[in-house]
Parts: structure tokens; sequence; C-alpha cells
């Protein structure tokens, strides 16, 4: 302990929220978000849920975490913490290898009993002393000043102890000067119906405010650096949030109602959930009984007019695949959007991976090629929802958005925009020449584009069907014709390399001098954009390309390639997107630098690859 308060002034500070699956770790790191954003602070978080769906409380095993990192020039959440929030014994030993030297340690020393400590596998008493702890560590009764607090609330035991973790956001709003108004809103709108719960929950959030004012035994507090933001209304969202609005602006930019016929699944699910609030916004969300189900309903709805949309994560991916071939060879638009995590098969259902990218390219029979896009962020997620939107109806395809858990569960500080900072979708109607007796045929098409026309079912004259049996080009009859069969495949996949005219160029970020190119694409952004600049601070020159677009590819991007020396490229997998690139790029060659951990990158891992490839490269 110090025997006086020191203020760290810094630019960015990270928090740890660490407890048993059911101690509301998310909510008490939401809300923390949420009140940092509102004070103009850019804020990247990461939810650490558990693999097991109720492991047993205290284990090892149950152990959940929030992380978040707040301040200036903030892009991912931080590979370490300043302030670690341990809930019990084994939430301290999970975590205190994420605490920076110098760092913070709030405890609930109530759960700190022999009990407890034998829970989490500790051979001592001294959780402390075993683990070789220096840090400042803060020990707090949060459980008995909890109920201190709310002695006279009429509350059971049960319903007491579930604010625990409100008492400690309270004393966290403290350690970094964060006003309790924010965070009282929030906690009005999570109990809006039980108000004897909000009330219960307020008055714990200032007890826990009150006690670190009143503490004589003081820790280091923090003044966090805010920026000077863009002018408008900021809100805390996360990636799954930010799809789902996404989606809802392409439907009123396009002029078309918005469906989704989806299956729960983790971590996609929450797409589902918001969507199904909108029903006034004309949103219909369906919930079917399985993934197949799930995208032919879509197919249906996009046949019938709509702006069709499925959702999933990689196993549902793969039941989906021949529906998905079924959109292609009707050339409907559907967007699927799959937010990934590990595999295979049920593999770790609440950890992120980037392993779904060649069934996203290739995962179907036959030639099938459709267009896929990923956002690199948790507000990137509302841009690319809305470009996968955008290209499925503009060019009638299928759409693959794919998203990772860790931007899905992950938010971000983000700036609602205004509805003209989007464009209008246009729909490619049949023309209007072609709406006379005789003259239509369901595969005409834009000559410039190759796209097909969307002819709504009902419209005088445009009377058709479509399945999933080869058309001929003309008629749109049922064809086995060799000759027609070959026209048609190569028809469909020039379509999707005529995609890359309607697509922005890829930047590059970082040292323009560089002769090192690191490469990456999707939700891994943040890592990559904070591991270059870290490069380049270090004498380590480096240039960055994050993809956004990964089929078609932007047209610039053989040009880029061609100005770097070295080329490497850092995914969450076995190397997949390094694999098409060599296989586009065959005149270059890709280093690697891979993880499959179920866990995202931290910042120190990229640095290290980059230089070690370099440095292999030297000898």
């Amino acid at each position: 302990m110090l025997d006086k308060p020191t203020i760290k002034t810094l630019e960015k500070v990270v928090v740890r929220f660490s407890g048993d699956s059911g101690d509301g770790m998310q909510l008490a790191g939401n809300i923390f978000t949420n009140v940092s954003a509102a004070l103009g602070n850019q804020v990247s978080t990461f939810p650490d849920y558990p693999a097991e769906i109720r492991a047993p409380q205290g284990s090892l095993s149950g152990v959940s975490g929030f992380q978040v990192s707040v301040g200036t020039g903030v892009h991912t959440p931080g590979d370490s913490c300043d302030v670690l929030v341990a809930m019990n014994p084994a939430a301290l030993k999970q975590n205190i290898k994420f605490l920076k030297p110098g760092g913070v340690i709030i405890v609930d020393i109530d759960s700190f009993k022999e009990a407890d400590l034998r829970k989490a596998l500790f051979t001592t008493d001294n959780a402390f002393k075993e683990l070789g702890i220096t840090a400042q560590v803060l020990e707090v009764p949060v459980t008995s000043m909890t109920k201190a607090a709310l002695a006279d609330s009429g509350l059971d035991n049960k319903s007491i102890l579930k604010c625990r973790n409100i008492f400690a956001l309270g004393l966290v709003c403290w350690l970094f000067d964060r006003p309790l108004e924010t965070a009282l809103h929030h906690l009005k709108n999570k109990f809006a119906r039980k108000p004897a719960i909000f009330e219960a929950n307020a008055k714990v959030l200032d007890a826990g405010f009150n006690y670190g004012h009143n503490i004589h035994a003081t820790v280091s507090t923090y003044r966090i650096e805010s920026p000077d933001p863009r002018p408008g209304v900021y809100t805390d969202i996360n990636g799954n949030t930010a799809t789902a609005w996404g989606l809802i602006m392409a439907s009123e930019k396009c002029g078309r109602p918005l469906f989704l016929g989806s299956y729960p699944i983790t971590p996609a699910t929450d797409i589902l959930h918001e969507l199904a609030k909108r029903k006034d916004l004309g949103v219909k969300a369906c919930q079917m009984e399985d993934e197949i189900a799930g995208v032919c309903s879509a197919i249906g709805a996009s046949y019938a007019g709509n702006l069709a949309v499925t959702s999933t994560s990689g196993p549902g991916l793969a039941l989906k695949s021949e529906g998905i071939g079924l959109a292609v060879i009707a050339e409907l638009p559907l967007v699927v959007i799959d937010v990934q995590r590990g595999g295979p098969s049920t593999g770790l259902p609440t950890k992120t991976e980037q392993t779904d990218l060649m069934q996203a390219l290739y995962g179907r029979n036959g030639e099938s090629p459709v267009a896929v896009v990923a956002p690199a962020s948790p507000t990137d997620c509302f841009t690319m929802a809305f470009e996968a939107c955008r290209i499925a109806v503009e060019h009638m395809t299928p759409v693959i958005l794919l998203s990772d858990a860790f931007i899905g569960n992950g938010s971000s500080a983000w700036r609602i925009p205004e509805a003209d900072e989007f464009p209008q979708i246009k729909t490619p109607d049949v023309p209007e020449e072609l709406r006379v007796p005789g003259a239509w045929r369901p595969y005409m098409r834009d000559p410039e584009t190759l796209v097909r026309y969307w002819a709504v079912p009902g419209t005088e004259n445009l009377a058709h069907r479509l399945g999933g049996l080869e058309k001929d080009f003309n008629t749109g009859a049922i064809s086995t014709d060799p000759a027609n069969h070959a026209r048609m495949v190569e028809t469909r996949r020039n379509k999707i390399a005529r995609i890359a005219t309607d697509i922005p160029g890829q930047e590059v970020l970082g040292n323009p001098e560089a002769d090192t190119l690191l490469v990456g694409w999707g939700g891994t952004y943040g890592h990559l954009h904070t591991a270059a600049d870290e490069l380049n601070a270090q004498g380590t020159p480096v240039a960055l390309a994050h993809f956004r677009y990964i089929n078609p590819l932007p047209e610039n991007t053989g040009e880029i390639f061609s100005r770097y020396k070295n080329i490497i490229v850092a995914e969450l997998n076995t190397g997949m997107f390094a694999d098409y690139l060599q296989a586009r790029f065959p005149q270059h060659f890709f280093r690697r630098i891979n993880k499959i951990e179920g866990q995202p990158f931290m910042v120190s891992e990229v640095i290290k690859g980059v230089k070690d490839i370099l440095q292999q490269m030297q000898k």
C-alpha cells in the first residue's frame, strides 16, 4: 500500500473485471465502458467468457472476464491491465498474468476464505504470497459492505449478493474519477421492470464510490486523457448490435423490408435478439427450427423481394452450404453473417478465431462463387453489414460477412451516423422496356455488370420461376446442355469478379518508406494497427494493409504487393488468407504469423513475430 495517493495521467488505461461466471463481470464492465464512452474516451473491450455453460462456483474453469481499454489512440483492449478486479481467488489466479508491473489489484477479501482458496487449488492460506504478488493490493470487504448497504432493502440474501459487482463498479468509478450519472442511467434501463432491484443497485453503486473516497489505505488513482472527438452523438456499441443496425440502415436505403431467418448459435445469437426488437422498423426476424431452415427461409424471402439475411457461426455455415449454393445458381441477393468461433465441430463456442475463411470462399459443391467481406472492428460491423447488403442487392449474389467472436462481443465508442452519410442502394429492377408481355426472361442481365434483374413475384408480366437445376442462359428453362452450363458458370464467376470495380481501393497505413508490409484481415485490425505503430516507433519500418474486402480483392492489391520486399500475413488460423493470397499472387512470397488458441492476438506477439521473421531473413 502507498502512504499517500498518487495520480497517474495516462493516454489510456486498461481495466480487467474478473470473477465467477455468475458475478456479473460483463455487466459491470459494459457499464464502465459506457460511462467512459460518454466522457469522450475511445474504448475497446474484450469479454472473455468461460467455455462451460455453468462451471462449479469458485472454480478455475468458471472464471469470467471483461477487459476494457479507455483513453486516446485505443485500437485494442490491451495486452495487459493497469487495474485488475478479482472477485474471488480463482479470478485472481487466472488473471494475475494480465496485470502490468506497478498495477493495482482490487479483491473482495470476503471471498478469500479457506474454502474459496481450496476451490481455486491454492495450497496455502495466503493467495497473494503464493502467487508472488508485489503489486498494490486493495483488500475490500465487498460482500459485507454490500450486505450492509442493503440491510434495510427487504431483498433476500441471494438478491443482495448479486449486487456485489455494482459495488465493485462504484469503486472503479471512484478510482478513475468517473461520474455516476451515466452508470445510474444504464442501471435504470437494465432494471426498468424491477424498480426494487434498480434502487438496490443504485444504492450499492453509491456505496462503492463512497468507500473508495473514504478509505484511509489509498492506492494510485488515474486521470485519463480524452481526445477531441468529432461532433455528434456517441454511444458504446458491440459488434453484433452494430451488425443488426447496419442491416436496418441498408433496408432503409434500398427500400426493401428486412427479413432475418436464423437459428440461435453462439456467438451470433445477439443479432437475432436485436432484430427481433425492431418490428417498429418493419423488420421480420424469424427464429427457425434449424440452420437449414434459416437459410432457406431467407432465400424464399429474397425471391419475394425482401432484403434477406441469415446469421450463424462456423458449424451453421457448414449446414447452410447447399442453401447458399441455391442462392448462387438462382442469383438472388442474400447476406450470410458468420460470427466466427473456434472449431472444428462445436469446438470452442465462446472463443474467437478466423478459421472459416476457406469455408466461406470454397465451402460449397460445384462452382459457387460468392462475395466475401469482413469487418475490422465492432463499429465497422455497421459499415460492413451495410456494404454486404449493398453488394448483395446491387450484384444479385450471396455475400458472406465474416465477423468473429472478438469483435462481435467486443465494443467500441461509436458516433451514430447521419442517414445521408450512407448512399442509396440501387435495386437492379427489370427495365420498363422489358415489362411487356413476352419480353422478359428470368436470366436477363445488365450487359456491363452481368447482374441479373430482380423481378418481384406478382409484378405484371414478370411471372417466373427459379431453382437449383441449371438454367438456359437465354430462356431460363432447365438445361443440361454442356456449352450452356459452361457459359452460366463463367457468367456467375465473372459477375463476382466485376464487383472489384465497385469497392474501394485497398489503403496502406504506417511508414510510407517501409519495405515490409504487414497484412491482416477482419477483426485483427486493432492489434495489427497498434503493432505496426509500435514497430515504427521502435525503429522497425512497417506498413499495414488490412483487408475488409476478401472476394473479390480490391483492384489495386497486386500493385500494393509489388512495392514491398517482405510481406507478412498475420491471422488467427493456420494461414488461410496467406494461402489464398499465395495462390492469387504466386510471384510473391507470403510469410506468416499465426495463432489458433481461441484468443485474439496480443500486440506483443505480433511485434515479436515480425521481428523474428525479419531477423531470420537477415541470416
